[in-house]
């Protein structure tokens, strides 16, 4: 970034009214000018005074994209057609694509500010192509006309654009285009002209201004601190406690976001050894595009006169189809399982094997299980006896000699005949906390560590689901493993739902967290890449009664006595106690349609009926801003919801510039659960310290908030390195390292930290330069269970900050204070926290480091 770059950055405000004060000049501020709407993947503007001099609006800005599908691939706008309707509403069409039988639709008063995007289907033709509106002030109708591919025409009317009249086929003559053709930039563009008065041109010039004004913000990094802060020396802070200001704060604000993505679950946290254990993998998992991917894939057979195939006469349960068959004509060849990317083994570690079996050739076999490793050989064996005819669950103990991150699981019959194989697993005995279908005990105790106050899951796009068949569905995850129901994940790969609502409610209790379940809205994910245009497909209104009983019956699940329904499938499970539940989550940064207000509020006021008890936490839709925000809000206001969850993965520089985010929220109104966020940089290694740190400064600022934010989770949560399809995430792992990042261990400070009253302060600076400000933060907390205070400091400059705190309130009971820092280069990515003891007393003076994060915590006198 060059010097010039950054002197407009901090003068842009001032620049962008000089702008302002040019353009009126310039056209002599007329009354009304002529605009030009168009489309090239976005709706954007141009103005003329002549109609043959254009120029265009912020350079081609796109005020409105299509939200319709896929990220990637799809979400096109295609020919919009933008008119002036009833009480002057600006009212879009476009084609979303070649192939749908649907129309896009948007509304708009000032052509910056827009209603949430429709997409009706319609009866005929082979689709929706050059689609053009038109409105009646007689009949107060609109009429959209569009062509298809086979040059066919067709006509629809609607009033509200809730409901259409039955198409019906129009000659082309019928079908009218009053959009023209300007030359624009050197080029010819099709679109539409309008005459508008200048104060609306005026709105997009300063609308346009005010996002690149916020661009250069994000923008901001440390790689140009040495020109931000040329010159800057050590900042002296005063930090002043206001005790009497006390308030109360969530004692939830630290949790965890768990979902199945980058092989988070089957591979990460759960604890099954064996991939593809019940042989339910099938292509449709990835979209049918990997044709080695089936219900074979992860196995191999070892040597000759042998064969293996897959089979589905006669399943262990109607959930659970496929089986291998094993067919051996001279005994010396394995069934070998390969695990995920290797199985890792230690030594003397108990592994417990088990497989339903069936003898379907001969009198009776032994089966030799073996964990075999190329470098260390045979590691452990062990022989089991298959006599039955009919499946049996079979069991053995396996002790391996060696460590070893190599090893494979081998299934040698021992002799020659046929049997069946299905739900072969290897276990690790030592699971978190001992759980039978356990966890992965680093992994587990790695998220424990953080001290989360709830967990959400199963996931955000995973619960959802990529169209209406892919929802998750909680009951296919509980009871005996060979009746749960796998299913395509919506990140391309396979659930075997092994890890299910059961070890999720399980886990929780274990650690001491809150359960979060997240159910969909009656709608699929907004990036749905099955059955049309992400959420446009919502369930059924005459399936909603069904779909409303499962979340009912939910609860009743987690909290019904022993003698319930589904209090006994948990009671059976091994689980007699209800597990309190408190909170269940309806949708998932979803768009926020006709389609899907309908079904949440069937959901939210069957649900309130059924269990008051329960918090029902909202959605505002998948960004901070815009008009699913809006909308979801609204919805929020009229239904009076207790919590709304918000997501935004952002830029540093954007955590930095945006700490009074929730300073500015009604008190009054619901509360908030930022269920999704994360700092991270463009490129491949997105996070680092500086990262990190924007995470820190902006949780200081959910602290100060914490009367109106009630819960805040990073995400996502786990990344299996080499197959990891979001990034950044929090913790990375393989078979055998937990390699938590630097952002986690600031979540685990806040997490370790957390108070129930906050304290406020002030805090006087030296330099009172605005970006030097934005860098500092204080926030402090008590804990009154414990009688602690907890002082969090950051310190994102390039230079020392000498701190004075006035702690003459809060005397330390020993003059003593246990401290945490993490520091060091902003660009490094493996910085660990430093614990150390302090002196501390009722004036105390710290150093901050350059680019730090600074914990204090100490017990008061009484």
């Amino acid at each position: 970034m060059t010097k010039k770059f950054l002197i407009i950055s901090f003068l842009l405000p001032a620049f962008i009214q000089c702008v302002f004060a040019a353009n009126h000049k310039a056209l002599d501020q007329p009354d009304s000018l002529y605009l030009f709407s168009y489309g090239t993947n976005g709706l954007r503007f141009a103005w003329s005074i002549d109609k043959q001099n254009w120029t265009a609006i912020g350079n081609g800005y796109p005020f409105l994209r299509s939200d319709y599908g896929t990220w990637g691939a799809e979400k096109k706008m295609y020919t919009p057609y933008l008119i002036r309707g009833a009480n002057d509403t600006w009212q879009i069409v476009w084609s979303v694509n070649d192939r749908a039988l649907q129309f896009a639709h948007a509304s708009s008063a000032d052509l910056i500010n827009w209603r949430p995007q429709n997409y009706p289907y319609v009866q005929k033709g082979r689709n929706v192509l050059r689609p053009v509106i038109s409105y009646s002030k007689s009949t107060g109708k609109y009429t959209i006309v569009y062509a298809d591919s086979g040059n066919e025409y067709f006509r629809t009317e609607t009033k509200d654009f809730k409901s259409y009249t039955p198409v019906e086929k129009i000659t082309a003559s019928a079908y009218t285009n009053l959009g023209t053709t300007v030359s624009l930039q050197g080029e010819k563009v099709e679109g539409q002209v309008h005459r508008v008065a200048w104060a609306l041109v005026e709105g997009l010039i300063k609308a346009y201004d005010l996002q690149q004004y916020k661009a250069i913000q994000n923008a901001e990094t440390t790689k140009d601190d040495a020109i931000r802060f040329a010159g800057l020396k050590t900042v002296d802070a005063e930090i002043m406690l206001h005790p009497g200001e006390a308030k109360k704060i969530s004692t939830m604000l630290t949790g965890v976001f768990f979902e199945d993505i980058n092989y988070g679950a089957d591979g990460g946290l759960y604890a099954e050894l064996i991939q593809n254990r019940d042989f339910e993998y099938h292509p449709r998992d990835k979209k049918y595009s990997d044709k080695e991917w089936n219900s074979s894939s992860c196995w191999s057979l070892k040597g000759e006169n042998a064969s293996f195939r897959i089979d589905s006469v006669k399943p262990v349960h109607p959930n659970n189809l496929h089986y291998a068959v094993l067919t051996v004509e001279k005994p010396g060849a394995s069934l070998v399982n390969t695990g995920y990317d290797g199985i890792a083994v230690k030594k003397g570690d108990p592994y417990i094997f088990s497989a339903f079996t069936g003898l379907l050739q001969g009198k009776g076999n032994k089966l030799a299980i073996k964990l075999v490793s190329d470098s260390r050989g045979v590691l452990a064996g062990n022989t089991i006896t298959v006599s039955a005819s009919g499946w049996k669950s079979l069991k053995s103990t396996l002790i391996p000699s060696a460590d070893a991150s190599d090893a494979r699981l081998e299934i040698q019959p021992l002799s020659s005949g046929g049997i069946a194989l299905d739900m072969v697993s290897l276990f690790p005995q030592k699971t978190f906390k001992g759980r039978k279908n356990g966890l992965r005990a680093d992994l587990a105790q790695t998220i424990a560590d953080i001290h989360p106050r709830f967990v959400r899951f199963p996931g955000g796009c995973v619960a959802h689901g990529d169209g209406i068949a892919n929802i998750y569905k909680w009951k296919n995850s509980i009871g005996p493993l060979e009746s749960r129901k796998g299913d395509r994940n919506i990140w391309n790969y396979h659930q075997s739902m092994g890890l299910g609502y059961f070890e999720y409610f399980q886990f929780c209790e274990d650690i001491g967290a809150e359960a979060v379940p997240i159910i969909a809205a009656g709608v699929p994910c907004q990036n749905s890449s099955t059955g049309g245009g992400g959420q446009q497909g919502g369930i059924p209104m005459d399936e909603m009664g069904a779909y409303i009983q499962d979340i009912i019956d939910l609860v009743e699940y987690a909290n019904g006595a022993p003698n319930t329904v589904w209090g006994r499938k948990r009671a059976e499970a091994g689980h007699p106690k209800p597990f309190n539940l408190k909170y269940i989550g309806i949708g998932n940064e979803d768009m926020i349609t006709d389609v899907f207000r309908e079904r949440f509020e069937m959901i939210y006021k069957a649900l309130k009926k059924a269990h008051p008890e329960i918090t029902v936490i909202g959605t505002a839709g998948p960004f901070f801003e815009g008009s699913d925000y809006v909308e979801g809000w609204k919805i929020a206001s009229e239904l009076n919801i207790p919590v709304m969850d918000e997501h935004y993965y952002q830029s540093p520089g954007w955590f930095i510039n945006n700490q009074d985010f929730y300073d500015r929220y009604d008190r009054s109104k619901s509360k908030v659960y930022l269920g999704e966020y994360a700092a991270s940089l463009p490129g491949g290694n997105k996070t680092n310290l500086e990262t990190a740190l924007a995470e820190a400064l902006y949780l200081t600022s959910l602290e100060r908030n914490g009367d109106v934010v009630e819960m805040a989770s990073y995400a996502p949560l786990l990344a299996r390195e080499n197959h990891t399809q979001w990034n950044p995430d929090l913790i990375y792992f393989n078979n055998t390292e937990v390699k938590p990042t630097t952002g986690y261990y600031v979540q685990q400070l806040y997490g370790q930290n957390a108070g129930d009253q906050y304290i406020p302060s002030s805090v006087s600076l030296s330099n009172t330069n605005t970006p030097v400000k934005k860098r500092i933060a204080c926030s402090v907390v008590k804990d009154s269970k414990t009688n602690e205070i907890v002082v969090k400091l950051v310190n994102i400059l390039p230079v020392p900050v000498n701190t004075s705190l006035d702690l003459q309130t809060y005397r330390p009971e020993s003059g003593k204070a246990g401290k945490t820092v993490i520091s060091g280069n902003p660009a490094d990515r493996d910085v660990r926290p430093v614990i150390s003891q302090t002196d501390i007393g009722g004036k105390t003076t710290l150093e901050l480091a350059p680019y730090s994060f600074t914990v204090l915590r100490f017990r008061v006198k009484n």
